[in-house]
């Protein structure tokens, strides 16, 4: 009696050892360095929800500065996978759902909260085409991170605007309306804004190349220090006068894509003439 006691006690201890080593296996502990980008990312999505509340409640100013902010959080929370080495399938994943929300759903918004609800059956479409768009340009981002062996000047440039720029970009009617170049009280042509939202629609969703600014030659030493002034000129002026400023960045970085394209092209005929064909993905890699 005693010797089947104990047996069972035994099967018992085992039984509870093995529940545990499951439940250490179904729980099993994150490192903080992929927690951490995944947090970032969370954060730029807040800041793109909280845009579209403060277009909703007609701070627009407010909500713009939100957009801005997630800009910046996009920007930082890949460089910081990078860095730590926490890179991850569900980052990416994450990381392109919270861009859809703050660089194709908030601008939309914003936009047509602000202006083009005045014309609200063509205002709404021009929204909806934004919306579009920028789910058709993260869709197309993400197809071409599996993309095999593309050539090494592919790397310089983005196919399409990129969603965070075509975000920053989009507002530009915004900023005009709210900076002192327009007269209080006077409203810019909502079918102007239409024409506008929906011409940088198209260039996230073609395949026009834009700079990708990932490949950055390094800073000659006799550069450092004129880089660094203008670096700091330019943050002094945006928190002085930021939507004056945002226009210039804006209209700046809209006189680069005729750059980006020629010299695109420059790289292609060079490509083909080694290879003998140009880089294209195959059709069932990218629409």
């Amino acid at each position: 009696m005693t010797n089947d006691s104990e047996d069972f006690d035994l099967r018992d201890a085992e039984g509870e050892r093995a529940a545990r080593r499951g439940a250490r296996r179904r729980f099993r502990t994150v490192p903080i360095r992929v927690v951490l980008p995944n947090l970032v990312t969370l954060a730029a999505l807040a800041g793109g929800l909280t845009a579209i509340r403060f277009a909703i409640e007609g701070k627009f100013l407010t909500a713009v500065v939100a957009v801005m902010i997630a800009a910046v959080l996009d920007g930082l929370d890949g460089r910081l996978a990078r860095a730590l080495r926490g890179t991850s399938r569900f980052g990416a994943e994450l990381d392109s759902l919270a861009d859809f929300v703050d660089f194709g759903v908030a601008p939309a918004m914003i936009l047509y909260l602000s202006s083009l609800q005045h014309i609200q059956s063509f205002g709404w479409f021009a929204a909806l085409v934004f919306v579009i768009a920028a789910a058709l340009r993260l869709a197309r981002f993400n197809t071409m991170l599996d993309l095999p062996d593309p050539p090494p000047w592919h790397g310089q440039f983005f196919t399409g605007m990129p969603a965070p720029a075509g975000a920053i970009v989009g507002l530009l009617p915004l900023y005009l309306q709210l900076s002192s170049f327009v007269p209080p009280g006077i409203r810019l042509p909502v079918p102007l804004v239409i024409a506008f939202v929906i011409t940088v629609a198209f260039l996230m969703a073609s395949r026009i190349p834009h700079y990708s600014g990932k490949r950055i030659r390094p800073i000659a030493p006799e550069s450092f220090i004129v880089i660094l002034f203008a670096v700091a000129a330019v943050l002094l002026l945006l928190a002085t006068f930021p939507m004056e400023m945002m226009i210039v960045l804006s209209l700046a970085y809209l006189a680069t894509i005729p750059f980006a394209v020629r010299q695109h092209r420059r790289l292609e005929r060079v490509h083909v003439a080694r290879r003998g064909r140009p880089f294209e993905p195959a059709l069932s890699e990218m629409p």
